[in-house]
């Protein structure tokens, strides 16, 4: 039975090495996964989907205007489609989750999807919101903070590694500009900018 998974966590669990070996594990049995990532972070490049490991795959993007179900049934019509795996999902619409569910439920198709459940405010992103009301499964990935504890924050920084407490929802970036913390650092780090 085709279920909606949704993993989530901070930054640096391993997001998109867990959707990668899924994809491989998917190959492997002769079975054909649909991998699928957000336009707007090309930090590997358009079409791509990466981990810090160095496993890498290509993708075809979405937008926040892409119909996924057209974008699923298009591919399915070249080649069957037998899971569709979605990286950075945390940027999908509601509108776009509905259409996951609606792959799931009328074309039994699995839909995993991998991305963050809040931005560096502390505040959940639209993907991940309805991810998180809608999905059949949720699956906690971890990843800890300097201190040992579980991080399930992630902090913005600027140029000189100084804390950022407002913004824009969306700024692409690596271990650059995000630290995974646990949420006594993450307010710890907050005080000193506020």
């Amino acid at each position: 039975m085709a279920q909606l998974y949704f993993y989530y966590s901070a930054m640096n669990a391993g997001k998109s090495t867990t959707l990668l070996q899924s994809a491989f594990n998917y190959r492997e049995r002769g079975m054909q996964p649909l991998i699928l990532t957000a336009a707007i972070d090309d930090r590997a490049g358009v079409g791509k989907v990466a981990s810090r490991i160095g496993l890498e795959a290509e993708a075809q993007v979405y937008e926040n205007k892409t119909d996924i179900v057209e974008l699923v049934l298009q591919t399915h019509k070249a080649k069957k489609v037998d899971c569709i795996l979605v990286d950075e999902c945390q940027f999908l619409t509601k509108q776009q989750v509905a259409q996951l569910t609606d792959i799931v439920d009328e074309y039994h198709i699995p839909v995993l999807c991998y991305g963050l459940r809040t931005d560096f405010r502390g505040e959940l992103f639209e993907g991940a919101q309805y991810l998180l009301a809608w999905a059949d499964k949720l699956i906690e990935l971890k990843t800890i903070c300097h201190c040992g504890r579980k991080a399930n924050r992630v902090l913005r920084t600027d140029e000189h590694g100084r804390a950022i407490a407002d913004g824009d929802q969306v700024v692409i970036g690596g271990n650059d500009r995000y630290v995974s913390l646990c949420r006594s650092h993450y307010k710890q780090a907050l005080k000193q900018v506020l």
